[in-house]
């Protein structure tokens, strides 16, 4: 797969068939469309594109609003790559780019810039200025401009709409064995192990204390998971806290991973912690010494699950 970091690079001088989205999860609904575009590019010797845009619309067009996003870019770049496309293409979603009429977005991007001669998209994807255009419009631009339109049917969109939002529902409920039910992969989340206050040691529990680079990154719910992860190239699993360590007075939230048989210096590495399973609420308890009898029952109920599932 050969990627862009905006549709003015793309170099091909071959046709295509495109598909356009933020493909946020990369989920099975997604799949699906995305499994549709490559059979037509091999079926009529077209070159495969995903357009997709960054930052997210919602984010520049409604600045106010916090948005979090299942993925970073760069999950979803390595997400889309193993889908087998031949090109993605990450255009910048900019408030100028936003005000490009539908005849400019169709004639300058997708005919003049992308080459297409089919476009994969569904029945509510609307375009242009103030997104006034629908596919009805793509549908006469491509009489004009010598391309076909499949689209996508209302009851595949759904299933679209209703994973990511139930992939977003779940994840803030905890519920990350549904979220992966819906993804087809486990949720994960990745960064750089920094120091932290080392309480996890003086209870020999250390933890790896996860610093994340994209503040729009969705986090789960509160609470202690059973995570892995794969460290050095062997797979290792771990109960990883999301809180803010209300036992010892914390107030900023933190992400830390106590790895089950496992001692060795992670600081400064890059880490991915994939989710398995929800084992409780953050919880403030009277004392250390609760906290550690506490992190004890959550590592064997974690030893158990993984026995469980094997």
């Amino acid at each position: 797969m050969k990627k862009y970091s905006s549709a003015s690079t793309y170099k091909n001088d071959r046709q295509s068939v495109v598909t356009i989205g933020t493909f946020d999860g990369v989920h099975i609904g997604h799949k699906a469309i995305l499994k549709r575009l490559v059979e037509t590019s091999k079926k009529e010797n077209l070159d495969s594109v995903v357009l997709t845009f960054f930052p997210h619309p919602r984010m520049v067009l409604q600045e106010n609003v916090d948005i979090k996003l299942i993925n970073t870019i760069e999950e979803r770049t390595e997400l889309l790559e193993k889908t087998g496309l031949d090109h993605l293409v990450i255009h910048p979603f900019t408030h100028a780019f936003s005000r490009l009429t539908a005849l400019e977005y169709v004639r300058d991007i997708l005919v003049n810039r992308l080459k297409a001669k089919k476009i994969i998209i569904g029945y509510d994807h609307r375009f242009g200025r103030n997104r006034i255009a629908d596919i009805d419009d793509l549908k006469e631009f491509g009489r004009a401009y010598d391309f076909e339109v499949e689209e996508i049917s209302a009851k595949e969109l759904d299933d679209v709409a209703i994973s990511s939002t139930k992939i977003r529902k779940a994840l803030n409920e905890g519920d990350v064995e549904t979220a992966n039910s819906y993804l087809g992969y486990y949720f994960m989340i990745s960064g750089e192990v920094v120091r932290g206050k080392a309480i996890g040691r003086t209870i020999k529990y250390p933890t790896a204390n996860l610093k994340l680079k994209e503040a729009y990154k969705l986090i789960p719910k509160n609470g202690v998971y059973v995570v892995q992860s794969i460290i050095r190239g062997e797979k290792v699993f771990g109960i990883t806290s999301i809180g803010t360590n209300p036992t010892v007075g914390g107030k900023e939230k933190t992400i830390e991973t106590h790895f089950l048989d496992f001692n060795q210096d992670l600081y400064e590495k890059e880490i991915t912690v994939e989710f398995l399973k929800f084992i409780r609420d953050e919880a403030t308890f009277d004392s250390i010494e609760m906290l550690r009898q506490e992190i004890i029952k959550d590592e064997i109920f974690a030893k158990k699950y993984l026995i469980e599932r094997e």
